[in-house]
């Protein structure tokens, strides 16, 4: 008799959990230097693997393209290896002799991590990578259009691990999937802790799970120019941002905010990287193509070419267009392409100053990308500083691609493919995930002395008021009622 798909989805789920716990339980036991050599060995097969999962990548999902997929892998694997390499995650990690604190670092268990079709080989090196180092176990749920190549980038993390000592089951992954194994993943009693990448529902089912979840937010990355930019290199910065694997980074840029002054300027310099700009007709087709009626993006476009997208809307582009860009006079659903699109897709706006800048900056983000980031192109520090104050984003990213910016490739910021929102976008963490975001905390306090404790006169009626006044009253009060004391006694002696 063949058993249910589902069924099988399900017990598949709670096998690669136990399986889990109990490499995680070996694990937990292993020392810094051990821990080290599986991180190693790890970094070794995702950079030796980089290609051929980037090709399976593109192959399976449609999505992207093959030369970034294979910077991203290598960059999962190499720059993160070097970022966290020297991160101190087992045993007493800090000691602090003044306040005489030891700070002592315990894994948090199991960990469900979620994957998206988008980033689906990069995410997984990344994500088991982290875990490992934080010596957690980690179960993958793959995204349904991505199952094979998922599955092959945590098998080649899991044989790398095992060949370094690694415990056996140490990384899992789901390979009948279904949303029923996914959830059965995110709220299996041995699951500590979820790393959830990927659509807004996924994101909030996570945190519905009743465990503590990492995930994201939605990224209507703005790229503001002002003024003072290089035109030149922020023109060619965002156009290689914003076509960065065909804009699947969910920092990509999503639409241009310029100062009128410098716009004309711009423009020419966007169109020598290969920008296109549609006339009105063609805004309204490509907005019916690239945006679902519902308002969220087209599955269909998601990590395409520009030649693709013009082909569905039935309009024609040049040869040479890397990505198409839809002049709009305001936000909302009036003007779809004002959305997150995850493709090769950019809006652009004209705005009087800086200051019409900055709001609309705020518009764009408050249509779907609170909390996330923000470009911007600019050499006057006191602008920045205006921006920094007083945008909601948590990565304000300046003179830089967006999409390499946020996840640290350009940046100073941490290597990662999991970039916290904050409590703007209802997320638990507002910064770049990193192994340390994947420890409990243990501290150890020595006793510094019991506090001196003073003695306290009693207060008079002033109480909270300065000590002359409250002297002053005190006196008055005290003459009042000795008056009133006296004036009985002589009543009672009838004088």
């Amino acid at each position: 008799m063949e058993l249910d798909r589902d069924l099988c989805s399900l017990q598949e789920a709670r096998n690669l959990v136990r399986d889990a716990r109990k490499a995680q339980e070996a694990l937990m036991n292993f020392t810094q230097e051990q821990v080290d050599k599986i991180i190693d060995m790890m970094r070794e097969a995702g950079e030796a693997n980089a290609a051929r999962l980037a090709m399976m990548a593109v192959s399976e999902t449609g999505m992207g393209n093959y030369n970034d997929k294979c910077f991203k892998n290598y960059f999962a694997s190499r720059t993160l290896y070097d970022f966290i390499k020297p991160m101190k995650t087992v045993g007493i990690i800090r000691e602090d002799h003044d306040r005489k604190l030891w700070e002592i670092a315990e894994p948090v268990g199991v960990i469900a991590g979620i994957i998206p079709t988008t980033n689906p080989t990069s995410t997984v090196i990344y994500k088991a990578m982290i875990a490992l180092k934080s010596r957690n176990a980690i179960v993958f749920s793959p995204h349904p259009g991505a199952v094979r190549c998922t599955n092959e980038a945590a098998k080649i993390m899991h044989q790398a691990a095992i060949a370094a000592g690694a415990p056996e089951g140490v990384i899992g992954c789901i390979t009948n999937v279904s949303m029923g194994a996914t959830n059965e993943l995110m709220k299996h009693p041995s699951v500590a802790m979820i790393l959830a990448t990927g659509g807004s529902p996924l994101v909030k089912a996570a945190y519905s799970s009743g465990k503590p979840a990492l995930g994201v937010g939605p990224g209507n990355v703005p790229a503001f120019v002002e003024r003072s930019a290089d035109l030149p290199k922020a023109a060619e910065y965002i156009v290689l941002g914003k076509t960065f694997d065909n804009g699947t980074i969910c920092a990509s840029e999503q639409a241009v905010v310029v100062e009128e002054c410098i716009a004309d300027e711009l423009i020419s310099h966007l169109k020598r990287q290969g920008a296109h700009f549609l006339d009105p007709e063609e805004v309204n087709k490509v907005s019916n193509v690239v945006m679902s009626a519902n308002g969220g993006v087209n599955p269909k476009v998601v990590g395409k070419e520009p030649k693709f997208i013009a082909q569905l809307a039935g309009i024609v582009i040049p040869d040479q267009t890397k990505c198409l860009v839809a002049p709009l006079s305001g936000v909302g659903p009036q003007w779809p392409l004002s959305y997150e699109k995850l493709t090769t897709v950019l809006g652009f706006y004209r705005v009087a100053d800086w200051h019409e800048g900055c709001e609309r900056c705020f518009q764009l983000l408050e249509a779907g990308g609170v909390g996330h980031s923000l470009a911007m192109h600019c050499n006057n520090q006191e602008v920045i500083r205006e921006f920094a104050l007083k945008k909601p984003v948590n990565r304000l990213l300046i003179n830089t691609p967006a999409s390499m910016g946020g996840v640290g490739a350009s940046t100073g910021l941490s290597p990662s493919f999991t970039l916290g929102c904050g409590t703007w976008a209802g997320s638990s963490v507002s910064e770049n995930v990193t192994p340390l975001h994947l420890i409990n905390i243990k501290r150890v306090a020595w006793h510094q002395g019991i506090p001196e404790r003073k003695t306290m006169q009693p207060m008079g009626v002033a109480g909270i008021w300065e000590k002359p006044q409250a002297q002053q009253l005190n006196q008055q009060v005290d003459a009042r009622l000795l008056k009133e004391i006296i004036d009985k006694v002589l009543q009672h002696l009838n004088v």
